[in-house]
């Protein structure tokens, strides 16, 4: 199963967090199978390629509930 979920990036203090698609299994910050966007919390700056996530939501990909409700913001 695939899940479109957040990697994160950046350092201490400062998260930066791609948005990914990875396996159920794997690692949070492990491999990942498709790079989506990225998302800055603490500016709320967010980055997202619609027409990959559409492409893979179409696969049967399932987004975290954090990220489906980030998907959720950009395609309104």
């Amino acid at each position: 199963m695939v899940k479109i979920r957040l990697k994160k990036m950046g350092r201490k203090k400062l998260p930066i967090y791609k948005i990914v698609v990875a396996e159920a299994m794997s690692k949070r910050d492990g491999r990942a199978v498709d790079i989506l966007g990225t998302y800055n919390p603490k500016s709320k700056e967010l980055q997202l390629d619609v027409e990959k996530v559409k492409e893979w939501l179409s696969k049967g990909a399932k987004p975290t509930p954090r990220v489906a409700s980030l998907i959720k913001k950009v395609l309104q």
